[in-house]
C-alpha cells in the first residue's frame, strides 16, 4: 500500500497521467470528427496509407517499419496521431543543431595520433578497421598511454571511485542516468560538497526521466545552492513531446582529466548491493587512467554546453593539463559515445563488428536481449561458423514483461548453437563484450532498441588491454552460478506465454 501511495503522488505518475489524458483527448477528438464526417475518415485513411509508404521507404530498422505499419493500418486515426507525436526516433532538430555547433567548435581538439593508428594497423588491420569505424562515425579516436582496470561488481568499483574523488584537485565531472538517495549517493555527495568548497570545479548532469522517482523536482537547484554546478537532461514535463523518448543513459565520471569511470553502475545503493531489489545485483564497470579519458571529458562537456547554454574552454580540461608527465600504457583504448542525433547506430555497430570478426569466441553480458534482425543474424552466423557464442542474461528480472520478451529470442539463438545462461543469484545489469582474448567493450549500451536507437550512450572499446582478460575471467566465473537454457525450456512453455511473447516481439521497437 505504501508503494502504491508513493507512486500515485510521484512526479512521474502525474506526468504520465497528464500525457495519457492528452492522448485520450486527441484520440476522442479525431474519432469524433471521423465518425461525424465520412470525408474526414477517408482523408485519415488516405493519410495513413501515404504515411506507411513514407515509413517503408525510410532508412530505419525494418522492425520499426513493421510495428508502425501494423499500428497505423489497424487503427488509422490513433496510429497516425501517435506516430507524429512519438514515431521519430531522433531528437528535436534544435538540440541536434546545438550539438553540431559544439562539435564544429572543438573538432580540432579531438585529433588522433597517427603513430598510434599506424601501430594498431601493424598489429592487426582488421582490428584497426573496427577502431577506425568508431573514429570516423562516433568522432572519438583511439589511444595508447592509458591503463585499464575492470570491476566485476559495483561493490568493488565504488571504493575506487571514492578513492579517486578524494584525490581531485581541479575538476570533477559526473553524468548519470539514475541517482537515488542512500549510502552510495550520500558518500559521493559529501565529497562533492567538500571539494566544491575547496575550489574544485564540480559539475553534475542527471537524466530527469531516469531520476523522476528518485529525486525531488528541481533537484539541480539544491545542488547549485551547495556550490555544485548541476543540470538535468531533458526535464520531464506533463506535455506530449517526442523528446521524451530520448534519454541520457550514459554513466561518466571524470576526475582532473586523467581518470575516468564508466559502465552500467549508477549512483544508487542497489548497484553496490547495499539495497536488495532483485537478488544480487551483478554489474560491471571500468576505470581508465591516461590520455583516453579525454574522450569522456569531451562527451561530458558537449552535453554540458548544450543543455546549460554555457560556453566552455575545452583546452582547460585536457589530460596533461594537470598531469604533465607521461602516462603508463597497457594496450589500445577508445571510449566512444552514441547519440540519437544522427543516422549512425554506433552502439550496435561496435557490437556487430566484434561479432562479425570473431574467430574463437564471444562472451556477452546484457540485461536485455531485444535484438533486431541484423544482430540476430550476426550472432547465429558466428555460431554456425564455429565461433563459441555465449550470452549471459538475468535470472531475476527488473521488468517482467521485458524479461519475457528477452526470453522470446532464446529459441532461434539456441537452434543456431548459441549458448545462453541466466544468472540465478539475481539481476545481471552488466553490458560487456569480450572476444578472442583480444577485444572487449564495457559501457552503458544494452542490447535493446532503446539503447541502440533512442538514447545517448557510451562505452569503452579495448584491444589487448589488461581489462580484456579480466572481463573473460569474470564471465567464466559466473557460469557455475548460472542456469543454462535449453531448447526444451523454450519449446515447452505454455501457449499463453508463447502468445504473449509473439505479441511483444511485434511491438518490441516501441517498448
Amino acid at each position: 500500500m505504501k508503494k502504491l501511495i508513493k507512486l500515485v503522488f510521484s512526479r512521474i505518475f502525474v506526468v504520465a497521467l497528464a500525457i495519457l489524458l492528452e492522448l485520450a483527448w486527441i484520440a476522442a477528438l479525431v474519432w469524433g470528427i471521423s465518425a461525424i464526417s465520412t470525408h474526414v475518415a477517408r482523408i485519415i485513411s488516405i493519410l495513413s496509407l501515404f504515411l506507411v509508404l513514407w515509413i517503408v521507404n525510410k532508412k530505419i530498422n525494418p522492425s520499426y517499419k513493421l510495428a508502425w505499419t501494423i499500428l497505423i493500418l489497424t487503427i488509422p486515426f490513433f496510429g497516425v496521431t501517435i506516430y507524429f507525436l512519438f514515431g521519430k526516433s531522433r531528437i528535436a532538430k534544435k538540440m541536434s543543431r546545438e550539438f553540431q555547433y559544439v562539435l564544429n567548435r572543438i573538432s580540432d581538439l579531438i585529433q588522433e595520433d597517427p603513430e598510434v593508428r599506424a601501430e594498431l594497423e601493424e598489429e592487426d588491420k582488421g582490428i584497426s578497421n573496427q577502431s577506425q569505424y568508431i573514429r570516423d562515425h562516433a568522432g572519438f579516436p583511439v589511444y595508447k598511454n592509458t591503463i585499464t582496470e575492470y570491476y566485476s561488481v559495483g561493490d568493488d568499483m565504488f571504493p575506487a571511485m571514492i578513492e579517486e574523488l578524494e584525490k581531485a584537485q581541479h575538476f570533477i565531472f559526473l553524468e548519470y542516468f539514475i541517482i537515488n538517495d542512500g549510502r552510495m549517493w550520500q558518500t559521493v555527495l559529501e565529497i562533492l560538497e567538500r571539494k566544491a568548497k575547496e575550489g574544485v570545479d564540480v559539475r553534475l548532469i542527471y537524466d530527469d526521466m531516469g531520476c523522476a522517482t528518485t529525486l525531488p523536482y528541481h533537484f539541480y537547484k539544491q545542488l547549485q545552492s551547495k556550490g555544485i554546478k548541476c543540470a538535468s537532461f531533458n526535464p520531464l514535463r506533463p506535455i506530449l513531446n517526442i523528446i521524451l523518448n530520448n534519454r541520457d543513459h550514459r554513466k561518466i565520471l571524470v576526475i582532473d582529466g586523467h581518470t575516468g569511470f564508466t559502465g552500467g553502475i549508477n549512483l544508487a545503493d542497489e548497484y553496490i548491493n547495499e539495497k536488495d531489489r532483485f537478488g544480487h545485483w551483478k554489474d560491471t564497470g571500468i576505470m581508465l587512467k591516461g590520455e583516453a579519458v579525454w574522450n569522456f571529458t569531451v562527451m561530458f562537456l558537449q552535453m554540458w554546453c548544450v543543455i546549460t547554454k554555457m560556453k566552455c574552454d575545452f583546452k582547460e580540461f585536457e589530460p596533461h593539463m594537470y598531469h604533465p608527465g607521461p602516462f603508463a600504457s597497457d594496450g589500445f583504448v577508445q571510449p566512444y559515445s552514441d547519440t540519437p542525433l544522427d543516422e549512425e547506430i554506433v552502439g550496435e555497430n561496435v557490437y556487430l563488428n566484434i561479432i562479425n570478426r570473431a574467430k574463437k569466441y564471444i562472451y556477452i553480458c546484457t540485461p536485455y536481449l531485444i535484438i533486431d534482425n541484423e544482430m540476430m543474424t550476426a550472432l547465429c552466423l558466428a555460431s554456425k561458423s564455429g565461433v563459441e557464442v555465449t550470452i549471459l542474461t538475468p535470472g531475476i528480472p527488473d521488468k517482467k514483461m521485458v524479461f519475457l520478451l528477452t526470453q522470446s529470442y532464446y529459441e532461434q539463438l539456441l537452434e543456431a548453437g548459441v549458448k545462453i545462461y541466466e544468472y540465478t543469484p539475481g539481476f545481471l545489469h552488466a553490458k560487456s563484450f569480450v572476444c578472442d582474448d583480444e577485444v572487449g567493450a564495457v559501457g552503458t549500451v544494452n542490447m535493446d532498441y532503446r539503447s541502440l536507437y533512442l538514447h545517448f550512450e557510451c562505452g569503452t572499446w579495448m584491444y589487448k588491454s589488461n581489462a580484456i582478460m579480466q572481463i573473460k575471467m569474470d564471465m567464466l566465473s559466473m557460469l557455475p552460478k548460472c542456469n543454462e537454457i535449453t531448447l526444451e525450456f523454450c519449446r515447452n512453455r505454455n501457449i499463453v506465454v508463447r502468445g504473449m511473447q509473439s505479441i511483444l516481439r511485434l511491438f518490441a521497437p516501441m517498448l
